[in-house]
């Protein structure tokens, strides 16, 4: 979210009601989901994972709050085709496991669409889960109104032991402002018919102190739980991190909005919220741990590949000639044949469904 999502605060200091739902323990369960209609599947030993931030069905939609745009409700019917496109693109892609991110559930700003229970009744999948990261009754600033944004998982095979893993907040806030912010989590589910762990996290994008930082180690800390007690995973998300070694780690310049200032002197802030990948020691590097204990879906020698880059920012249109400046996306893997060669793909052609593109891989569990 932009940084204006701030100022929602502002409209509540006087009021008593909690509007906010705070998430106040560390682990809660998650919310459960299942398609109206069951599709029957084997189990297979090499299943299809993707992991989609679909920015809450609004495709390029100029939202104010992550975008240059102004926007702050879309279309309901823009909204329903937009997800009639994106179930779509699931249904080819064909995955056993989805990892999404910007969920909405009953939102205003996306027609009130459950859109967790509409992917699985129009798709192939059959179990979900959710974990918001941004829950209020109402908010009244620029219209706004109800929300209810997170992370989903969907599965062909039944889950179990949902749950909502908070994650650190934002230090760089005043409490006011924090109180109304997201809080962001990890989503994890176990699949017993795969014998494996599903995990999902949308890492914080503008915080420019070292939140990022702890949203990383814990899911390090959740990923190495589950490794040291013989069990298997599947891990991934919007990371809002780049690779180990990219070689550009500011985007302010291409992320500027009309309007916008960075890098002059008295520019406040100086770089782009967002847009910038050093705001503190180490966060260039800060997915190094994961690539040295893991299996990449995409390899490291090709993390930094132009085919392989995952955002698309709303500065991008098709006549730009780079519309995917970074990557932000992963899946990784401790199953000890890691990824069937050769399979993942990043489909930058689904780029005018989200700023983010999917990634999808083959895990191959056949050595365990």
């Amino acid at each position: 979210m932009h940084s204006r999502v701030l100022l929602f605060g502002l409209f509540f200091i006087c009021s008593c009601s909690p509007f906010v739902n705070e998430f106040i323990d560390d682990v809660s369960d998650a919310e459960i989901y299942e398609a109206l209609v069951k599709n029957s599947f084997e189990v297979k030993t090499k299943p299809k994972i993707v992991t989609w931030n679909i920015r809450f069905g609004s495709a390029r939609f100029p939202f104010y709050g992550d975008s240059c745009g102004d926007k702050v409700i879309a279309k309901k019917d823009d909204i329903k085709n937009n997800l009639e496109n994106i179930a779509k693109e699931i249904n080819s892609i064909d995955p056993d496991i989805i990892l999404l991110q910007e969920v909405d559930i009953f939102s205003k700003r996306s027609g009130y669409t459950n859109q967790i229970q509409y992917l699985l009744d129009n798709t192939s999948m059959n179990y979900g889960c959710f974990g918001s990261i941004w829950q209020a009754d109402f908010i009244p600033n620029y219209g706004l109104g109800r929300i209810n944004m997170g992370n989903a998982i969907l599965s062909k095979y039944k889950i179990f032991d949902a749950e909502r893993i908070s994650l650190q907040l934002r230090t760089d806030q005043s409490k006011l402002v924090q109180y109304f912010y997201l809080r962001r989590n990890i989503l994890k589910v176990k699949i017993p018919d795969l014998n494996l762990y599903a995990i999902n996290i949308h890492a914080t994008a503008f915080a420019t102190d070292d939140t990022k930082q702890k949203h990383i180690d814990k899911l390090i800390e959740v990923l190495a739980d589950i490794d040291i007690d013989g069990s298997l995973f599947v891990a991934g998300g919007d990371l809002n991190s780049l690779p180990p070694s990219a070689t550009v780690i500011d985007f302010c310049e291409s992320d500027m909005c009309p309007g916008d200032n960075f890098h002059f002197e008295g520019s406040d802030p100086f770089h782009k919220e967002g847009s910038y990948f050093n705001n503190f020691n180490g966060e260039p590097d800060i997915l190094q741990p994961l690539y040295s204990s893991y299996f990449s879906a995409v390899p490291f020698f090709a993390m930094n590949d132009r085919e392989h880059l995952t955002h698309a920012p709303s500065t991008s249109n098709d006549l730009r000639n780079i519309k995917y400046d970074r990557k932000l996306d992963y899946l990784f893997t401790n199953a000890n044949e890691g990824w069937v060669s050769d399979s993942t793909v990043t489909h930058q052609k689904l780029w005018n469904l989200s700023d983010h593109m999917p990634i999808s891989g083959i895990l191959n569990l056949s050595g365990n």
